[in-house]
């Protein structure tokens, strides 16, 4: 019993990271379990302070109670090997100056450039690309998504980021992967990021579309 209940609060704190705030009920249906269950999960993960809620009122009636990770919750999906990748910037900083550092990011992501084009080739049409592109982002933890939006473009969403540490230690790596994004879907293509984790969104989103097509005004580099 303890291990299906660890397993189904797991999956709540999976679905509050990818779907950001939701109500009992509608982690319930999206997790097929009873709104008792999931709340008895939920009354658990509170006391241990994996997760907050928030009680909005959005029509007449009572206010509905929306439930979110905390702080804590967000630490369950840790950056890979934070402490060292740190410890390694900082040296590289150090003894090779910000060129070296720019000369590590430009590395890491020629190498990603071959991988993804791998992955991406025989792709048919931009949406397999993305759905493409979004497993591979997903294998190395990035939680990634692609939703279609009404207009025809699509928002490639990543609900973690593995290297978010690094990432605000250094931001040549964000502009790195959108540029890398930009060079693999091709000059017909725009990617704009929507959203940015490190600057203190729940998630990173590009808004991505033909270059005929509207083009999203946010953008964030």
């Amino acid at each position: 019993m303890a291990i299906e209940t660890d397993r189904t609060s797991d999956l709540i704190l999976q679905t509050l990271k990818a779907r950001g705030p939701l109500t009992a009920a509608s982690l319930a249906e999206r997790l097929s379990v009873t709104p008792v269950a999931v709340r008895q999960h939920l009354d658990r993960l509170l006391a241990e302070a994996f997760v907050r809620y928030e009680d909005r009122r959005e029509s007449v009636g009572r206010p509905k109670r929306y439930w979110s990770l905390s702080e804590k919750g967000h630490n369950r999906f840790p950056d890979n090997h934070e402490g060292l990748t740190l410890e390694m910037l900082d040296a590289v900083r150090s003894v090779f100056g910000e060129e070296g550092l720019d000369r590590l990011i430009s590395e890491r992501e020629a190498r990603m450039r071959e991988a993804y084009a791998q992955a991406l080739d025989g792709a048919g049409g931009l949406k397999s690309q993305l759905e493409r592109l979004a497993a591979r982002r997903t294998q190395e933890g990035y939680m990634a998504e692609v939703e279609a939006l009404p207009d025809g473009g699509f928002r490639l969403i990543e609900n973690h980021c593995p290297i978010c540490s690094a990432a605000r230690k250094c931001q040549g790596f964000c502009r790195s992967e959108l540029a890398l994004f930009r060079m693999l879907l091709g000059p017909d293509v725009t990617v704009e990021r929507e959203e940015h984790i490190v600057s203190g969104a729940r998630r990173c989103a590009y808004r991505i579309s033909r270059v005929n097509e509207l083009a999203a005004p946010a953008r964030v580099e």
